[in-house]
């Protein structure tokens, strides 16, 4: 089994500039001993059951606590059937191009 999710945390309403408070989320996914991506419009991970994925999403969001309002968008691809597709996927299209 395997669990991806692309997700991306960012408080509204702070300040201007959300690094502060998106790198404090990154670092909750990046301890979790998931595998991870961070891309520039959001982080990937994978986990083997969606359980997993999303428990670290809720820390991570959590994280954040002190924040009024924050935004979560999660986009998850889960799989009975394989596991290990984080770098597969992006090595595969790029195979083709």
């Amino acid at each position: 089994m395997s669990a991806m999710a692309y997700v991306s945390i960012t408080p509204l309403g702070e300040s201007e500039s959300v690094s502060e408070y998106v790198s404090r989320a990154v670092r909750v996914i990046k301890e979790s001993g998931l595998e991870w991506q961070l891309t520039p419009m959001g982080t990937v991970l994978e986990g083997e059951t969606l359980a997993d994925v999303l428990t670290v999403i809720d820390r991570a969001a959590e994280e954040l606590s002190e924040c009024n309002r924050v935004s979560i968008s999660i986009k998850v691809d889960y799989r009975r059937d394989r596991s290990g597709g984080l770098d597969k996927k992006v090595k595969r299209v790029m195979e083709q191009l």
